[in-house]
Parts: C-alpha cells; sequence; structure tokens
C-alpha cells in the first residue's frame, strides 16, 4: 500500500511539473511580450523581455517608443527603459497574480506656458526632460500549455531624479507574448 501511494504521488508530481515544460522537457525561461493597449490605444510601442528566476520570481526589460503624438494617456512620453523585478503568489510556474518593483529612465517633451505680461500676453514654449522614476505594479499573467502569455497590469512611478515636471509615471496594460 506503502508502494502504491509513493507511486501515485510521484506520477502525479511528474504530471503536473511536465504542465509546465515544453515538449523537450526543458522548463522555459524567457518571455516577449508586446503591450497592445498601448500600441492601439496610445500609439506607443512597447516591448518587454522577461527572464524567469524561479517559480516565484521574473526579472524583465520594458521598451517603451511613442509613435506619434497622442496625449490620451501620459502622451508627454516619447521613450522609457524600464526594468523589472516580479514576485508571483500562485502555485503555477511565474505565472497568476504577481506584484512588480520597477525603475525607469524616461524622456519627452512638455509644454511650458510662459507669461509675458498681464493679462494674456504669453507663448507656449517646448521643453525637453530626461528623468529616472521608481514604482510599483501589480498584475496577472496567464500562460498556457503551449506557451501563449496574456498579462494584465498596471502601475504608478514617480520621477524622483532629473525633472521637476512630469512627477510621475504610468505603466500597465494587456501584454501578450511567447514564453519559450
Amino acid at each position: 500500500m506503502r508502494t502504491l501511494l509513493l507511486s501515485l504521488s510521484l506520477l502525479l508530481s511528474a504530471n503536473l511539473l511536465a504542465q509546465d515544460m515544453d515538449a523537450n522537457g526543458i522548463m522555459p525561461k524567457h518571455e516577449l511580450k508586446l503591450n497592445a493597449t498601448n500600441l492601439i490605444v496610445a500609439a506607443y510601442l512597447d516591448g518587454a523581455y522577461e527572464y524567469l528566476l524561479n517559480e516565484e520570481s521574473s526579472v524583465g526589460v520594458g521598451l517603451l517608443l511613442g509613435l506619434g503624438e497622442d496625449d490620451i494617456l501620459d502622451g508627454y512620453r516619447t521613450f522609457s527603459l524600464t526594468p523589472y523585478y516580479r514576485q508571483f503568489f500562485s502555485k503555477g510556474y511565474a505565472k497568476g497574480f504577481f506584484v512588480e518593483g520597477f525603475g525607469m529612465l524616461n524622456s519627452g517633451t512638455t509644454d511650458d506656458y510662459i507669461f509675458d505680461s498681464f493679462p494674456d500676453d504669453g507663448t507656449y514654449v517646448e521643453d525637453n526632460y530626461t528623468a529616472v522614476a521608481f514604482g510599483i505594479s501589480i498584475g496577472g499573467k496567464f500562460v498556457t500549455k503551449r506557451g501563449f502569455v496574456a498579462e494584465l497590469y498596471t502601475g504608478v512611478g514617480r520621477n524622483l531624479i532629473g525633472t521637476d515636471w512630469p512627477d510621475f509615471v504610468g505603466r500597465g496594460g494587456v501584454s501578450l507574448g511567447y514564453r519559450f
């Protein structure tokens, strides 16, 4: 009886582990993703690479490039490079609910209104900025057996180095990609 239970538990655990492995029995550690929301809504090309450290954590880097003059979200930003660390809280291998800490090198253009004289003699001056922000995000990641990844996340950070406006940066959307 004891041998039967031991054999059954080994078989069951091997089956559960195999669900996260690819067809060759190798645990995928890499992900490439594209943020579909930012591309459609805000005209940003926003991609990411993520490396899975273990079943509970990962590190990654996102690259965002502005494609147009869209002011829907934070349209002042034209570039950002965002390294991040994620901690997962689920039984699956690096999937489910997560909390993320990130840093963000971001740059863009702001419009400042300069008053020349009272009441209405002012001009708009375009000003470029570069800043470093730190922030936190939360989200969920879903992974199919064949490696398709969908994640939904949102977060906010504060520019602490390099500029006095904009104060905050946003991060989020729906990303689609592949785990390999």
